[in-house]
């Protein structure tokens, strides 16, 4: 697919069809409508009359053949009231006819922007199109294999050629970050026997290659010495090694400590001895979200440029039962010293987050993020609507809020209370993995907090947002790639966090 940007007038743009985001209304009072209701002989004002189209957010109709115009088709999206617009309204109207027949029967479409000049809609709007328009086929077969859609040359138009430039650095941007979240979707739709934690960690050692990131990858031995009893401890079940990836990004030369990103990389979860039900036990090939997340987001900064040095942190590991698995009652020592007894074998996401965690701390970072598909409590918190964000620091989570507000991937804030962290104190031991059903968000992340060294750090719980059950307008069912807009946009307004 090519993107490209260009400006004149409507009715002079030569494509197989042009999409014109409208927002709501109930005649055709100005602008490039009132031309087109025109040149189409009242059909727009039809249209509005009949109560068949009005700009209602994810209203899609056709005008044909409007009089004067060098395209044939014009095909309108709502954007809904004009009082509540906002990026997202572009990012769900594209999303929602990036998929229509008129768009994907077509050659060579444009997107025309009326009326419109904040570049945060430019980006939206190519966001909205390829987010809508993903597919994965890879493991089909045959012509199901082959992508339907003939649209190769997608335009992004404004009238005024003085908006030109700003629209074509934001559809750049926005195209890099959609490709980001896309890369992160792709990793987790992929099955868990195309991805284990080897062929995972030589995938991260290929992309970082091609995006000029230092890459260095911890075997089972490297992981041995640094002590990281807990990763091994998960990983022990399994006949597929594990591994510890950790990418780094230099976009400053000053010695500025790094922000460091830290994804769970659990490339199938089984649940280990503690075996999950079998209803949707395929859908853990996708425990590793958090660290396709992490990858893709490094991935973005380094192709955005952004001024400031990363690090992303990634263990990885299969939880299988087997002889050899952990089990209930174990004790592990972590990389910290920290000894775990061990209550639930499926909580096993904490256990490989508190070794990097811990290693993390060599860094003596600005800030650390963890973002993982770590409870299955978050269903009980926001369900798929958001993902709880949990952390030490206030400037650290306004940043992160304001970052969801602008992006449109909702977190909200629950606390770390003591009562959370005495529930996770051991008996036997200093910690246990598992404190029960009440409040499991909260007391997951209250163990966490164990592992994080004097920096501001905030957690996201990120199961169920992952994964979108029914399918939205930019979201089609499926692995979400939850994060990298979200992560992206904190990235490029940056600013180290008050202590």
């Amino acid at each position: 697919m090519q993107f490209r940007t260009t400006s004149g007038k409507l009715q002079e743009i030569s494509a197989d069809c042009i999409v014109l985001p409208v927002t709501s209304f109930s005649s055709v009072k100005s602008g490039a409508l009132k031309q087109l209701d025109s040149a189409s002989k009242g059909a727009v004002s039809s249209l509005a009359s009949f109560g068949e189209f009005s700009g209602k957010t994810g209203e899609i109709s056709s005008i044909y053949s409007p009089q004067g115009f060098k395209s044939k088709r014009v095909l309108l999206v709502g954007l809904g009231e004009e009082s509540t617009l906002t990026a997202d309204s572009f990012r769900a109207a594209l999303g929602n006819v990036s998929r229509a027949k008129a768009l994907t029967g077509s050659r060579k479409a444009v997107v025309y922007f009326d009326g419109f000049s904040d570049d945060e809609f430019f980006q939206a709007a190519i966001e909205g199109y390829m987010l809508g328009s993903f597919k994965m086929n890879e493991f089909r077969s045959g012509e199901a294999r082959k992508d339907s859609s003939k649209l190769t040359d997608l335009l992004f138009a404004v009238s005024d050629k003085r908006e030109l430039g700003p629209l074509q650095a934001a559809i750049k941007r926005g195209q890099i970050i959609a490709e980001g979240q896309n890369l992160a979707r792709r990793l987790a739709f992929t099955p868990s026997n195309y991805l284990t934690p080897r062929i995972y960690a030589r995938k991260m050692q290929e992309l970082a290659r091609k995006h000029r990131i230092h890459c260095r990858v911890l075997d089972e031995k490297a992981i041995e010495r640094e002590n990281m009893g807990c990763l091994l401890g998960v990983s022990r079940g399994s006949e597929e090694p594990p591994r510890f990836v950790i990418l780094r990004y230099n976009g400053r030369r000053d010695g500025q400590k790094p922000v460091v990103l830290v994804g769970k990389g659990v490339t199938f979860d089984s649940g280990g001895i503690s075996i999950k039900p079998a209803e949707n036990m395929h859908e853990m090939k996708g425990d590793m979200h958090g660290s396709a997340t992490m990858l893709a987001t490094i991935i973005t900064a380094a192709r955005l440029k952004l001024p400031l040095n990363l690090v992303t942190i990634t263990p990885l590991t299969e939880n299988m039962p087997s002889g050899t698995a952990t089990k209930p009652g174990d004790v592990l020592v972590s990389r910290k010293g920290i000894t775990v007894e061990i209550i639930n074998t499926d909580a096993e996401g904490r256990l490989i987050l508190a070794d990097a965690l811990d290693y993390a701390n060599t860094f003596e970072p600005q800030a650390v993020i963890d973002i993982a598909t770590l409870t299955g409590a978050a269903l009980f918190v926001l369900g798929y609507a958001g993902a709880p964000v949990l952390g030490n620091n206030d400037d650290l989570m306004a940043q992160l809020a304001s970052a969801s507000d602008a992006t449109a991937e909702r977190t909200w804030r629950m606390p770390i209370w003591d009562e959370f962290r005495d529930a996770m104190k051991g008996s036997i031991s200093d910690l246990i993995n598992s404190g029960g059903r009440p409040a499991g968000t909260m007391t997951a992340t209250a163990f966490l907090e164990n592992f994080i060294g004097n920096w501001p750090w905030a957690h996201i719980d990120i199961a169920y947002v992952d994964h979108e059950p029914k399918g939205r307008p930019y979201q089609p069912k499926g692995a979400t790639g939850f994060g990298v807009r979200l992560l992206t946009h904190v990235l490029t307004n940056w600013h180290r966090p008050k202590k």
